[in-house]
C-alpha cells in the first residue's frame, strides 16, 4: 500500500517570496527588511508586490505592486502570519512595474520602478538550496503550511534610487540547514483548511 501524495488542504497561492533582512552589525538588530512577492495563482490573481520597511527610509514601510486586490488579500491571509507591520492595509501601495533578470546560480536581481522609486534587490553568493517544509497545522501560531525551495545568500543587496542600503545579510540556521537573512524563496506553495 502506497501513502496518498496529495495534500489534503486548499492551495491559498502559489509564487514566489524571496526576502532581504539586513543588519548593521553582525547579530544586531535588522535595520532594513524586505519581501518580494511573485505570484502565479492566488484568489485574488496573479501579481508582484514589494513590501520594504528600511532605516534608508526613515523605518516608514513602502508597498508596490502591479495588482493592489491582490496585495490587499496577501497582506489579510500571508503577511498577517509573518510580519505584522507589512499586514497593515491602510499603508497606500504604489502602482510599480516588476523586471528580474539572472540565473540563479551567479545571481537573481528583482527590479521595481514606480513613478518616483526606483529599487533593485540582488541576491548572490549562494549556499546550496533546500526545501522547506511547514505542513498545515505544524505551528500552532499559524494555521496554514507553506513549501518552498529556499536559496540562501551570503550576500545581497539593496538600492532605492541609485543610494546602496546600508547592512549585511547574516548567516542563520534553518532547521538542520545552513541558511541566512537573505533566500530566493521560489516554487513557494501556501495550504490551509
Amino acid at each position: 500500500m502506497t501513502t496518498n501524495p496529495i495534500d489534503p488542504n486548499r492551495v491559498y497561492l502559489t509564487g514566489e517570496n524571496s526576502f532581504i533582512r539586513l543588519s548593521r552589525q553582525d547579530g544586531g538588530p535588522q535595520t532594513t527588511r524586505i519581501s518580494h512577492w511573485r505570484i502565479l495563482l492566488s484568489p485574488a490573481g496573479p501579481g508582484h508586490v514589494l513590501f520594504l520597511k528600511s532605516d534608508a527610509v526613515e523605518d516608514e514601510v513602502l508597498i508596490y505592486s502591479d495588482n493592489i486586490g491582490m496585495t490587499r488579500w496577501l497582506q489579510g491571509a500571508i503577511e498577517s502570519y509573518l510580519f505584522e507591520e507589512f499586514a497593515d492595509e491602510s499603508i497606500p501601495v504604489t502602482e510599480a512595474e516588476f523586471t528580474k533578470s539572472g540565473d540563479g546560480r551567479a545571481f537573481w536581481t528583482e527590479r521595481i520602478e514606480g513613478d518616483e522609486d526606483i529599487i533593485s534587490l540582488t541576491w548572490y553568493d549562494f549556499l546550496d538550496p533546500f526545501m522547506l517544509v511547514n505542513p498545515a497545522g505544524s505551528n500552532p501560531d499559524r494555521p496554514l503550511g507553506v513549501y518552498s525551495c529556499f536559496t540562501p545568500a551570503r550576500n545581497a543587496q539593496i538600492t532605492i534610487n541609485g543610494q546602496v542600503v546600508q547592512g549585511s545579510v547574516s548567516l542563520e540556521m534553518r532547521g538542520d540547514r545552513q541558511s541566512s537573512t537573505a533566500c530566493l524563496a521560489w516554487s513557494e506553495t501556501w495550504v490551509g483548511p
